[in-house]
C-alpha cells in the first residue's frame, strides 16, 4: 500500500479505535443526554475518577468531545451535533446487523413487539394531541434542564404513589433519558398493571433531541447547536 495511502487509512482508524471502548461509548451517551463534569460522568458510568479522565482525553484527541473549565471544575459535552447523530446511526446500524446486540437490548428494555415503542417522529405529530400525555419519569433536575413540549414530570421515585392521579381516558407516552434507560419501559409495565394504555418513546430524549425536535427549557447541550 503507497505510504499516502496508508497514512488515509489509518487517520480514519483514529475514530474507530477511540470507539472499540464500551466505556468511552457509554461516556459519549451520557455527554449525548447533556454536559457532564468528569466526576459527574465517573459516578453515572461507574468508572474510577482516574480513568473516566483518560477515556476522556482520548474522545478530545479525536475532536469527539469538548471541555471548558468553570472555576476549579471542567465541563465537558459533545463537540457538535454531528457526533451525536453518528451515534445515532452507529447505534441503529450495529442493532440492524447484530443479532446478539437486538436480543441484549430486548432482554434489558423488554420485548418491542410488547412494548410498542412510539418513534419521535410519530410523538412530534401528536404534541397538540388531546388524547396523549407525555410523561417524563427522569429527575426533575433532568426534567427543568431540557424536556419535551407539554410534559408532565413526574419521577419514577413517585409514580407509584401518584399513579391514582393519572387521566384515564388517554394514552400515556413515557420517556427517559437515553436509548438504553429502562426507567420508562419499567413506567410503561407499572401502568400497564393498573390499568392504563402506555407505551415508552423509542431512544427517550437522546433520540428525541438528534432528530431535531423542540425541547423546552433546554440548556446547551452541544457546541454548534443549530437552533
Amino acid at each position: 500500500m503507497p505510504f499516502a495511502e496508508e497514512s488515509i487509512y489509518a487517520e480514519l482508524a483514529r475514530i474507530g479505535k477511540v470507539l472499540a471502548s464500551p466505556v468511552r461509548l457509554r461516556l459519549l451517551d451520557l455527554l449525548d443526554q447533556r454536559e457532564h463534569t468528569v466526576e459527574e460522568l465517573a459516578e453515572a458510568s461507574g468508572v474510577p475518577l482516574k480513568n473516566t479522565s483518560a477515556q476522556l482525553q482520548q474522545l478530545r484527541a479525536a475532536h469527539l468531545v469538548t471541555a471548558t473549565k468553570e472555576g476549579t471544575r471542567v465541563r465537558y459535552r459533545l463537540a457538535d451535533r454531528q457526533v451525536s447523530e453518528f451515534l445515532g446511526r452507529l447505534q441503529d446500524f450495529a442493532e440492524e446487523r447484530l443479532a446478539d446486540l437486538r436480543g441484549a437490548v430486548a432482554e434489558h428494555l423488554g420485548d418491542p413487539a410488547i412494548l410498542e415503542p412510539v418513534t419521535a417522529e410519530e410523538l412530534r405529530a401528536r404534541l397538540d394531541d388531546p388524547e396523549t400525555m407525555i410523561l417524563d419519569v427522569r429527575s426533575s433536575a433532568e426534567y427543568a434542564a431540557g424536556h419535551l413540549p407539554g410534559a408532565v414530570s413526574l419521577p419514577e421515585s413517585r409514580l407509584r404513589e401518584e399513579l391514582g392521579k393519572l387521566p384515564v381516558h388517554v394514552e400515556i407516552i413515557a420517556y427517559c433519558q437515553g436509548p438504553y434507560c429502562v426507567v420508562s419501559p419499567r413506567a410503561v409495565e407499572l401502568l400497564r398493571h393498573r390499568g392504563y394504555r402506555a407505551r415508552p418513546l423509542a431512544g427517550g430524549m437522546t433520540r428525541w433531541n438528534r432528530t431535531g425536535h423542540p425541547v423546552e427549557g433546554v440548556v446547551l447541550r452541544h457546541n454548534n447547536d443549530a437552533g
